[in-house]
């Protein structure tokens, strides 16, 4: 396993230098889902929350929230996104909702980041539209399944 870049050789934690890499085109996906009680993902696929349009409020916060990863993540760099695109898939097998997350940038650093964090706003404002009837909702499985561009190449969960 490669050194953990974000602490100097004195072990202190830093802001990685990226500004000898290459700007080229990045992309990352990440994914979760949260499951609920069968009540609550018939009032969510229904449309029938008293809070309003679950699954489209819960599409713009995970938007917004990869727009602010670098401000919620200490080290993470502030990046010029050029995409967010956040996939909710209503799930009666779980039953619940799964989340899939694709963020873009041209720049110096990959997104993964920022697609994690899209796709956890996503679930945690479903979570918060619902946990009037549902408290016992559950968020899993989040993780990378794509990033490609830069030096390292491409990952890609199969």
């Amino acid at each position: 396993m490669a050194d953990l870049t974000h602490f100097d050789g004195q072990g202190a934690a830093h802001m990685v230098d990226v500004s000898e890499k290459a700007t080229t085109s990045r992309i990352a996906e990440a994914v979760c889902y949260i499951k609920m009680a069968q009540e609550t993902y018939d009032i969510i696929v229904e449309n029938r929350a008293k809070k309003g349009d679950v699954l489209g409020v819960a599409r713009l916060a995970g938007i917004m929230g990869a727009k602010k990863t670098s401000d919620l993540i200490p080290l993470c760099h502030p990046l010029p996104i050029s995409k967010v695109a956040i996939e909710l898939t209503p799930d009666a097998t779980l039953p619940g909702v799964r989340i899939h997350a694709t963020v873009k940038t041209t720049g110096q650093t990959g997104v993964e980041m920022e697609a994690l964090s899209a796709v956890s706003i996503t679930a945690l404002t479903i979570y918060d539209m619902a946990k009037a009837v549902d408290k016992a909702m559950e968020i899993g499985g989040i993780h990378v399944v794509l990033k490609d561009g830069g030096k390292s190449g491409r990952y890609e969960v199969l």
